[in-house]
């Protein structure tokens, strides 16, 4: 029978899932409001690039997401878990399926560069120490330093101490990987480098990676999408095409590096001097 009496039927694709939903989120420290009504979604698979100007609430956004916060208000789910129904113990748990690469490395420098990648495994896992030692060597290779376990930090280069630290973010094999400031402090080829790493390890691992930074060229070339924050309020999410088509002024002044003429009131610089906006935020 001839296969043209059954035509192909095209099976459209699932939606991505969501591992990280933020419904409403409101934030304060002190009497301060820093996040106002944050709301979004991170989708399995994807890198998420989250960027804004100093004071825009980048880090707080973060620290959320990565659950070593609690907010005001509003909700957070992370790979399906309401985190304020977890218990200590569920928390904890919850962490262990999440990776931290942190901006200046935060090596040991006590420890060797085989140790300081072992670390995870050592707290959270019963391994023996020779499996624990093959997987660090496994994740060595693959952010590209196998053969340097037994230096010390001190004996490595700046992208050298990003990568190491990638390396043991990613050692326990976490379903989400977080990435505060990548590039900063590195030179324009060894970023490249570096953001070729977090593709290679998003495609290889099929992990979520959410990435903090203000390097361009690095959202450019990474991003799925992109999160824009501006004084506490989500400005713009969307495509890198999107991002770079925006009409938004503040947009536009991110991207190609322009100064914000922002006019300030005489009576509101007086106040501030004075101290009369503390004073009232304090009042009951």
């Amino acid at each position: 029978m001839s296969n043209a009496a059954f035509p192909a039927v095209a099976i459209a694709a699932p939606p991505p899932r969501v591992v990280i939903e933020v419904r409403d989120l409101v934030t304060h420290y002190g009497p301060r409001e820093i996040l106002h009504g944050i709301s979004m979604d991170v989708l399995q698979g994807e890198i998420m690039v989250i960027m804004g100007g100093s004071g825009s609430g980048k880090s707080t956004l973060l620290r959320h997401l990565m659950a070593l916060e609690r907010q005001t208000s509003g909700t957070m789910r992370i790979l399906g878990e309401d985190i304020d129904d977890l218990s200590l113990i569920e928390m904890t748990n919850l962490r262990r399926k999440l990776g931290v690469a942190f901006q200046g490395g935060a090596l040991f420098s006590s420890m060797t560069v085989g140790e300081n990648i072992m670390l995870p495994l050592m707290e959270h896992t019963d391994l023996d120490r020779q499996t624990m030692e093959i997987m660090a060597r496994m994740k060595l290779e693959v952010v590209n330093l196998s053969g340097f376990e037994n230096l010390m930090p001190s004996e490595l280069s700046g992208g050298m101490i990003k990568r190491a630290a990638m390396a043991r973010a990613i050692v326990t094999d976490p379903r989400i990987l977080f990435c505060d400031e990548p590039s900063a402090g590195l030179d324009p080829v060894v970023a490249s480098s570096l953001d070729d790493l977090i593709l290679l390890m998003r495609d290889a691992m099929r992990m979520t990676v959410v990435v903090v930074t203000h390097e361009l060229e690095s959202v450019f070339k990474i991003a799925d999408r992109v999160t824009v924050l501006d004084k506490g309020n989500i400005l713009f999410i969307g495509t890198v095409a999107e991002l770079r088509a925006h009409p938004s002024e503040r947009i536009q002044n991110l991207l190609h590096r322009r100064p914000e003429d922002d006019t300030i009131d005489p009576d509101e610089y007086l106040r501030r001097l004075t101290g009369e906006d503390s004073l009232e935020s304090t009042r009951p």
